[in-house]
């Protein structure tokens, strides 16, 4: 029975012993703030990286000039209608089809917004719920809102 209680006792003080041990201070984690500042990686620049810049910058410019020459050729007042001397003689490459399609575009959009506008959102979602409620049971979802 000697040899068992040394072994009960080994046992015992080094599975405590094993718990006891706890390395002092914080836990070091890769990639965090060293001396008071945060490390990181540079990016290598590369050569061609100047180049693509300056081309950015040129491309940038000519979408620029474009865009204020068609202000200009829309702001300048030549006439009305599709018969006006002003429409066919404009500077854009668009056909007289296009132009027409892009104010139609337009007026429906606005039509739009002053028809959303007019409404509030409880006004909205009493429109939604009761759309909801005339689906069948198949599309079943519970209303939006309180109530």
């Amino acid at each position: 029975m000697h040899v068992h209680a040394k072994i009960v006792a080994f046992l015992t003080t080094s599975m405590s012993n094993a718990y006891d041990v706890r390395p002092a201070g914080s836990l070091k984690l890769k990639g965090t703030v060293h001396d008071g500042g945060i490390v990181k990686k540079k990016k290598k620049k590369s050569k061609g990286s100047n180049s693509t810049s300056s081309e950015k910058a040129r491309e940038r410019e000519r979408v620029k000039e474009l865009l204020l020459q068609d202000d200009v050729d829309v702001s300048t007042p030549g006439g009305s209608g599709r018969n006006s001397p002003a429409a066919g003689s404009s500077k854009s490459s668009k056909t007289e089809a296009e132009r027409r399609f892009e104010e139609v575009q337009k007026q429906r959009l606005a039509q739009r917004v002053a028809k959303l506008a007019n409404k509030t959102h409880k006004d909205r979602v009493n429109e939604f719920n009761s759309h909801l409620e005339s689906l069948s049971e198949h599309h079943d979802i519970p209303k939006v809102g309180p109530g």
